[in-house]
């Protein structure tokens, strides 16, 4: 009786979504924010990528889940505004789905990233969201 030892064992990431599947996800997160905070929310685009690119000199063996680029809303003084380009946050599938083994846990982890993100839009540190448990 030849039986595989590793048959009974749970598979481990990456759990296999596809892209439409995971943007719903990243709609879905994105509706659960509270709607005055999504009102506050200004000249920010959220972005779904495969993989983060680093940029040069940036360390190529960092894992990113989410990125947020821009001008937090507690450092934008009256200069801002004016021909700014919109803060963007970028949610990456690849390294979430990396780091999942169900689509529970992908739901889970881009809720969590979203939040992560748009709390750095709203100015908090990643020493806060730690604190709170978002990190």
């Amino acid at each position: 009786m030849n039986r595989d030892p590793l048959a009974s064992i749970p598979s481990f990431g990456p759990f296999r979504m596809d892209a439409a599947e995971f943007d719903a996800a990243v709609e879905a997160a994105l509706a659960r924010i509270p709607a005055d905070i999504r009102a506050q929310m200004d000249n920010v685009a959220v972005f779904v990528e495969d993989d983060h690119v680093p940029r040069a000199g940036g360390h190529p063996d960092t894992l990113l889940l989410g990125l947020y680029e821009g001008t937090p809303l507690t450092e934008r003084g009256s200069w801002w505004g004016s021909g700014s380009l919109p803060d963007r946050i970028t949610i990456f599938r690849r390294p979430i789905l990396g780091i999942c083994s169900t689509r529970e846990e992908v739901i889970h982890e881009v809720a969590v990233t979203v939040v992560h993100e748009i709390a750095h839009h709203f100015g908090i540190s990643d020493e806060r969201l730690h604190e709170l448990g978002w990190g």
